[in-house]
């Protein structure tokens, strides 16, 4: 099977529509939270960092986020793009995104499997899914 990578356009769009969804997530939250009275400033600023912080690792541990499911691409081993990468590179992959923002998607044409600076760190490659899978 020959696997094909997506553009940095559909990645830029996957990471938009992540971002949109934890906005949104975090107006939920605090909709949820103004229900109730008291509730102390840590308590809510815990939430909406753990949002931050916990959404993509974790999705992308579990299979993809949202961005990733809707543009039909998802985030793999280097090694065997068959397997997920595990929560440590999951987590060690997302801080470098976050850190370098654009700046990390400059890799992508420079190497046939159109891996970012994200991707060379923690040992992961993006996939773009067969149709039909």
């Amino acid at each position: 099977m020959e696997e094909r990578y997506p553009q940095v356009v559909d990645r830029i769009q996957s990471s938009i529509i992540d971002l949109l969804f934890i906005v949104l997530l975090m107006f939920i939250a605090a909709g949820i939270l103004d229900r109730y009275q008291q509730v102390p400033d840590w308590v809510r600023m815990m939430l909406f960092v753990s949002l931050f912080i916990l959404y993509e690792p974790v999705c992308i541990t579990l299979g993809c986020t949202l961005g990733n499911y809707i543009k039909g691409i998802r985030v793999r081993s280097y090694a065997d793009v068959s397997k997920r990468i595990n929560l440590f590179r999951s987590f060690i992959r997302y801080p470098v995104k976050l850190l370098l923002g654009l700046i990390s998607f400059l890799t992508i044409g420079t190497n046939p499997k159109r891996r970012a600076i994200h991707d060379l760190v923690s040992g992961s490659v993006m996939i773009r899914l067969q149709p039909g899978s």
